[in-house]
């Protein structure tokens, strides 16, 4: 076996070896994550825009600008109280249809969602089971939500699944860079500092962000993400931003 064949295997056996670990919060954990949600729903925007250091919506409105266009079917999924539905009827100009996906019924209903035609529907469920059928969406979008699935493989699938051919998979989210060096640095901040400035704008409450540390560490590297996504996908355009600590990305099915 010549040096080259040799490398290439070894390249193999690593990429098999990442997609048969599972990666996501397991159903146990993930019921802890949506309990706390739910609490922190009154301070969510408020302390995620600061403890994202402002940058939440520029990399939503980054992630959606180059992906989304007039006439498309879009699900975004894990909404939330719907910014990244907000942010893509501004950027067309209100000429997409929206579907919002969130497994936080409360979410859905909070009046920060406006009304909207666009809007054709609100449900509730998870990313391993999405609802809908075969090649439905021309753009999924999560928008610091897919970070939560329970098995990421599984809601990559489903992803996959709900898409036409040539629609777009759009994810905005934490990023675990592969440089140990800056890993840590950020593991810093999402364990201590994070929680502080979640104190200081949202007293006790804020103490509640605590968790996103947690989904953090249960988080693959944006190496290993890039992996993930390419098994499915045909492109991935993988984007980092904070040196990784955000990644903004765009899938083509």
């Amino acid at each position: 076996m010549t040096s080259s064949c040799f490398i290439i295997r070894i390249k193999y056996l690593q990429f098999k070896e990442i997609l048969l670990q599972v990666f996501g919060l397991g159903y146990s954990y993930w019921g802890e994550v949506i309990t706390v949600l739910r609490e922190i729903i009154p301070v969510y925007d408020k302390v995620n825009k600061v403890i994202s250091l402002g940058k939440d919506e520029s990399y939503r409105l980054f992630g959606i600008s180059d992906n989304i266009h007039a006439g498309d079917l879009i699900l975004d999924a894990g909404s939330g109280y719907g910014n990244m539905s907000m942010t893509a009827l501004q950027c067309t100009n209100n000429q997409v249809g929206i579907v919002m996906f969130d497994p936080i019924l409360e979410m859905l209903k909070n009046p920060k969602n406006r009304n909207s035609e666009q809007i054709y529907l609100k449900t509730s469920g998870i990313f391993e089971f999405l609802p809908f059928r075969n090649e439905t969406f021309d753009v999924v979008m999560c928008g610091y939500s897919l970070r939560d699935a329970i098995e990421l493989q599984n809601a990559i699938a489903e992803v996959h699944r709900i898409l036409k051919t040539g629609g777009r998979f759009v994810v905005v989210d934490l990023g675990k860079p592969d440089l140990l060096f800056t890993r840590i640095g950020v593991n810093f901040y999402l364990k201590y500092i994070l929680r502080l400035l979640a104190f200081l704008t949202a007293g006790e409450s804020g103490l509640r962000f605590k968790t996103l540390y947690g989904t953090y560490k249960k988080w693959p590297k944006n190496k290993i993400l890039f992996s993930l996504l390419s098994a499915k996908f045909s492109n991935v355009e993988f984007k980092k931003k904070m040196l990784g600590a955000s990644v903004i990305i765009s899938a083509t099915k």
